[in-house]
């Protein structure tokens, strides 16, 4: 029997490398000759890095930084040598796993941080970076990644700005010439599975700045911010920008990029780590599939990585089952996308905190439970 796992981080538990490894020791105690093929999955934020490094091979580079608030971290990106290739994940300096719930403020929040690793990268002659945008902490789009990188924003004074959240609606003009020379030298891919604009109910602030800290109160206020930024971006570039698909992703980070960057790519995550570890090619000859996230609800049915790798399984006739920490909302729709089953990994009454304690061990005896109900 041939099992593909391919699961996507279990944030704040595993990344998507330790979930495959614990699901793969789970089918292996349940039948040791069973062939098991492990295929870290992201779609551009945490775990991005993993799952490219361990299919293209490279190292970590740590890197002292900024995170969301200003305070020293050390953080990391993604090194290829052979090829001067750089992956960076805007969720290593600038992530909401970095912050305690208390602690969300965009007003406050900045991706400095994420502006500090590229400009290392840069500094050490990468010829292309690959850009993860998902799970940032901030609505600063991307300002303060770009600060780092010298980029200056001025307030009517001609003063220069300290870049973050509340600080867009101050910005009334922009000098790109301070910009890191290397900015438009290197190939970039923009890995990112968010096709949300920038502005409106389908926008940045709209969608996904509640997750971030936004308060109902403040949602216009970041609204009219965010409009504001974005005029006075598009007359300095002459570009148009703000509806590009993809131009709301990471709190705005996006329109910033697709503005003061040449010609970036912008890809699929989850499509250029599936492409790149040909994972079409190994299902076709699988048995079944496991993929999982640790949380698995409505929004799972847009673009995430568990319903992506269950299309691509159904496509090549393969079952498809999903192991999650939590299951939360109708998923009945998730069987016409291919996904058979979804199980959570919890086996007794636990806290949440135990519960990501836990995950590992939890992974393995869960993917050994399906298997004993699959072969009963």
């Amino acid at each position: 029997m041939k099992v593909i796992v391919a699961p996507d981080s279990f944030k704040g538990s595993m990344s998507s490398t330790e979930a495959a490894a614990s699901i793969k020791k789970g089918l292996q105690f349940y039948d040791p000759d069973m062939t098991v093929k492990t295929i870290p999955m992201a779609d551009g934020g945490e775990g991005t890095v993993d799952a490219l490094l361990s299919i293209l091979g490279g190292t970590r580079i740590e890197k002292e930084v900024f995170d969301p608030l200003g305070r020293e971290i050390t953080a990391s990106y993604g090194w290829i040598n052979h090829t001067k290739t750089a992956v960076v994940e805007t969720a290593a300096a600038s992530g909401l796993p970095l912050l305690d719930t208390q602690e969300l403020n965009p007003m406050e929040t900045s991706t400095y941080g994420t502006g500090q690793l590229i400009a290392d990268a840069l500094e050490r002659g990468a010829e292309k970076i690959i850009l993860g945008l998902g799970g940032s902490a901030t609505v600063d789009a991307g300002t303060g990644c770009f600060q780092a990188l010298g980029v200056h924003f001025l307030n009517e004074e001609r003063e220069k700005l300290d870049m973050c959240g509340d600080s867009l609606s101050s910005v009334s003009k922009i000098e790109t010439d301070s910009m890191h020379p290397r900015m438009n030298e290197v190939e970039w891919t923009i890995a990112s599975d968010v096709t949300n604009p920038l502005l409106g109910e389908k926008g940045a602030v709209a969608v996904f700045g509640p997750q971030k800290g936004v308060t109902q109160e403040q949602l216009p206020v970041f609204e009219q911010k965010m409009t504001q930024y974005a005029s006075v971006v598009e007359d300095h570039t002459t570009k148009k920008c703000r509806h590009i698909n993809g131009s709301g992703a990471a709190g705005g980070f996006g329109f910033t990029l697709f503005s003061l960057l040449d010609q970036p790519e912008v890809e699929s995550g989850f499509r250029l780590i599936a492409e790149w570890s040909d994972l079409k090619g190994h299902l076709a000859d699988a048995d079944l599939v496991i993929t999982g996230e640790g949380k698995m609800d409505s929004q799972s049915l847009y673009g995430k990585v568990p319903v992506g790798i269950a299309q691509m399984a159904k496509e090549a006739g393969v079952p498809c089952i999903a192991l999650t920490g939590k299951v939360e909302g109708d998923l009945h729709a998730a069987k016409s996308e291919g996904l058979n089953v979804i199980l959570p990994i919890v086996d007794e009454p636990m806290s949440l905190e135990e519960a990501m304690s836990r995950g590992k061990e939890l992974c393995k005896k869960a993917s050994h439970r399906f298997m004993e109900v699959y072969h009963m």
